[in-house]
């Protein structure tokens, strides 16, 4: 089975994001399908 892990950070009346990792459910734990970096970059 693949699920969607959807976490998310927003400011009222400002702006949102939401992060979204596909991850496959095996018999023996979990396999995330997406792998992506999350390391927060400051502008």
């Amino acid at each position: 089975m693949v699920v969607t892990i959807e976490p998310g950070v927003y400011f009222a009346g400002q702006f949102g994001i939401r992060i979204e990792d596909m991850v496959a459910v095996t018999a023996t734990g979990g396999q995330v399908l997406t792998p992506a970096p999350k390391a927060l970059i400051e502008l």
